[in-house]
């Protein structure tokens, strides 16, 4: 057999699921055999417009203490135009219009609820809906990224309590993730606003 193209030494490496879903890779594994995967300008064989992301939904985890540069990629099911991290245009436009959540301020961007986006029926364009989403403005979603990162890596949610000062932790489940679909669920970062909420019953 002749060499492997990038996107097929991609495939061998992430190793998707029937289902089109493969582990988050990160860039420090592109060496060796598939040293070729670096990225140069841009993302290169992960583009858009390129064969991979025709048939699979292309994932990518960014640094933003390292000028923005992609750390992890992933697939994330098949490019059906259902199952993505796309959202619906009239969500879209009814969340980017209201203010951030946080600071209030406008202009915000659409952020998925979900950090770890692994729910299905939020993904299909067809089934998600508005509640699923909420405005935040860059500078809150940079750092929700961040939290999410961080909880992805460790299994540690996000403790509101000792990093924030507020007088509890979660208002639903507790402090390590069980991978679930529901399991961001009671989280400052997945709803600020429903967070607050609980706070009146202390």
């Amino acid at each position: 057999m002749g060499n492997l193209s990038k996107p097929e030494l991609f495939l061998e490496l992430a190793q998707p699921n029937s289902k089109g879903i493969s582990r988050w890779v990160s860039v420090t594994e592109f060496a060796g055999k598939y040293k070729s995967l670096v990225f140069g300008n841009g993302a290169d064989w992960a583009r858009k417009e390129g064969t991979l992301a025709k048939k699979y939904v292309i994932e990518f985890d960014k640094s933003i203490t390292a000028g923005n540069r992609i750390d992890r990629v992933r697939l994330n099911g098949f490019n059906n135009n259902t199952f993505s991290q796309t959202i619906s245009p009239e969500i879209w436009k009814q969340v980017k219009s209201q203010r951030c959540v946080i600071l209030g301020t406008s202009n915000p961007e659409v952020d998925h609820k979900n950090g770890r986006k692994n729910e299905s029926r939020v993904m299909n364009n067809e089934a998600q809906t508005v509640d699923d989403f909420q405005p935040l403005s860059k500078a809150a979603n940079d750092a929700k990224r961040q939290f999410c990162k961080e909880c992805v890596r460790t299994g540690k949610r996000y403790d509101a309590k000792t990093i924030m000062g507020y007088p509890i932790s979660f208002y639903k489940g507790g402090a390590n993730h069980d991978g679930t679909e529901t399991g961001c669920e009671g989280c400052f970062w997945y709803d600020p606003i429903e967070f607050r909420k609980h706070l009146k019953e202390i």
